[in-house]
């Protein structure tokens, strides 16, 4: 299963938290394979695939930081490294979230020390990320914000409430900021998966066990979702086919949510 994207962000310079696996590689490489000059940050490390990157579009089409997008001071020298190396940004993906590591249990039964860790990361993080990285595109007087969302926000998917609760934050975020980039020329939006078969996710058998076969029989689509399925609504987020859309959420979970 492979998609075409062609040249469409030639020129283009990304950054993706959590690029260095899982989903995230895919966008990773996606982006590279339309174009982009990609900074792959991740709290894993990245060079593997920055490797694998330049191997095929260049040595100057990736590079890779390790960073932790809940520390500020991580974030700052993420985004002073990605100015360093490539002399602005036009798109960041909000990838990097806590999600396949956190085991579904009752509403009172999330200790506080999780709750906070899925907050820190998936809601401040990328909050800390437009604000250090926002600036520089609207210095720019364009660029592309894409938050990553979740199909569980719709379907209100149940024992797994911090993280349904992060996603839903990032619908928020992505009107709000929407309304306040808007006048510098930036796009806001949030690609909103469904239940992706990743290679982070299949590692945590019970995530599969529990989700798996009911999501793929509430779909339209009767099948599986993978990675590559996602890459297609990414690319036109980032691209100039989608200038005039923002503040949305782009669902791409084979019509699960329309049930």
């Amino acid at each position: 299963m492979t998609h075409s994207t062609g040249a469409r962000l030639a020129g283009k310079t990304a950054i993706v938290t959590g690029g260095a696996k899982g989903i995230g590689k895919h966008y990773s490489l996606a982006l590279a394979a339309a174009g982009a000059r990609v900074m792959i940050a991740d709290i894993a490390d990245g060079k593997d695939v920055a490797a694998e990157i330049a191997a095929q579009h260049g040595a100057d089409a990736a590079t890779s930081f390790v960073s932790d997008v809940s520390d500020e001071d991580s974030v700052k020298a993420l985004t002073a490294e990605t100015m360093a190396r490539f002399g602005k940004i036009d798109i960041l993906i909000n990838n990097a979230a806590v999600y396949s590591t956190l085991k579904p249990r009752a509403y009172n039964e999330w200790d506080i020390e999780t709750w906070d860790k899925v907050m820190a990361v998936n809601v401040r993080g990328p909050y800390l990320m437009v604000r250090h990285v926002a600036p520089h595109m609207v210095k720019a007087g364009s660029g592309k914000i894409i938050n990553i969302g979740s199909g569980t926000v719709y379907k209100g998917v149940p024992r797994m409430l911090p993280y349904v609760l992060s996603k839903g934050a990032m619908l928020a975020f992505t009107r709000s900021l929407s309304r306040e980039l808007g006048a510098h020329g930036i796009a806001v939006n949030t690609l909103t998966p469904g239940f992706i078969l990743s290679d982070t996710g299949l590692e945590n058998s019970q995530h599969v066990e529990e989700e798996r076969i009911p999501v793929r029989n509430s779909r339209a689509f009767k099948r599986d979702a993978y990675p590559e399925d996602l890459l297609g609504a990414l690319i036109f987020l980032c691209s100039s086919d989608s200038d005039f859309v923002t503040g949305q959420s782009l669902v791409v979970d084979g019509g699960s949510a329309n049930n």
